[in-house]
């Protein structure tokens, strides 16, 4: 991977592909999700998060189901799924914080109504040091108010599409690259968490470093890939916390979630054509990538 060296503070490797576990490893070890995702109206999006994060490696994936309908509609499409009713529940800070998660993923397809809110304002408020990426409803509830991540405990690791982090920070962005790098270095600056400005050429920034991604083709402009990416991020930040490793932080953790992300697309297209890929097919084409950037990365730099 190659990193805007103008903005670098201090070697950081972006070659890294999540760190194998011991042999002795339990699904523990390999980083408990929890997703708040998904409604009524859009279930797919819970699918392709839960489905996204358990290919990345996740060890254990939970649904947090704010509409009790996801109780019956994700099992099908997602077996390994261990469901959480929150159906009924009104109080969020309490059972958030004493759960023993590793990453939590939310906003994709969640809607912005009182229920998603409250789930967001619990996040903010549980007091625990995790990883949380922040995605689609999410952003759209943070509009005009990206500084309050700053006083939360939780890392936030915002995925926002140029609209979205336009909303974020009250202001138009250019589409032209120095422009999409400026917006990212600022939403990060403002947040103090890691941002992903989506797009031709993700820009994945934290603090005043920078990564611009390589990988990806206009097939994956439709519904849903997002949702893969929100989960793939998921898997790979909760390694952060599972099993701590030097070199495997938040910012090249969500590096590298963009850079496979991207790649499974440009694989799904060379198999499809760009045309008809769906979200689907990139958790499809996932293993593939993984595989292929984990070879690369023990075969040495380049």
């Amino acid at each position: 991977m190659s990193e805007s060296s103008a903005s670098l503070q201090g070697p950081v490797r972006l070659d890294l592909v999540p760190p194998d576990l011991p042999a002795s490893a339990h699904k523990g070890d390999a980083g408990r999700v929890l997703c708040l995702c998904g409604s009524r109206t859009m279930p797919g999006a819970a699918i392709l998060v839960v489905r996204a994060a358990a290919r990345a490696g996740a060890g254990l994936v939970y649904l947090g189901c704010l509409d009790e309908s996801l109780l019956q509609v994700v099992p099908p499409a997602s077996p390994e799924t261990v469901l959480v009713d929150y159906s009924h529940q009104d109080q969020w800070t309490i059972p958030l914080a004493a759960r023993g998660d590793h990453a939590v993923v939310i906003g994709s397809g969640l809607g912005q109504g009182p229920r998603a809110r409250a789930a967001l304002e619990g996040l903010l408020a549980c007091g625990r040091k995790i990883p949380v990426v922040i995605d689609a409803d999410a952003l759209n509830l943070l509009a005009g108010q990206v500084e309050r991540l700053k006083s939360s405990a939780i890392l936030a690791i915002l995925t926002p599409h140029p609209g979205e982090a336009q909303r974020l920070l009250s202001r138009s962005i250019a589409p032209d690259p120095d422009a999409r790098q400026a917006a990212a270095l600022e939403l990060a600056q403002r947040s103090g968490g890691v941002v992903c400005l989506k797009g031709q050429h993700t820009v994945v920034a934290h603090g005043s470093r920078v990564f611009t991604n390589d990988t990806g083709n206009w097939g994956m402009a439709t519904a849903g890939s997002g949702d893969v990416l929100a989960g793939i991020m998921g898997a790979y930040v909760a390694q952060c916390v599972a099993g701590p490793h030097p070199e495997w932080t938040p910012f090249v953790a969500a590096a590298a979630a963009v850079r496979v992300h991207g790649l499974a697309g440009d694989l799904a297209a060379s198999h499809m054509g760009p045309r008809a890929l769906i979200a689907s097919d990139l958790v499809t084409f996932l293993p593939a990538a993984q595989k292929r950037l984990r070879a690369a990365a023990q075969s040495g730099p380049g």
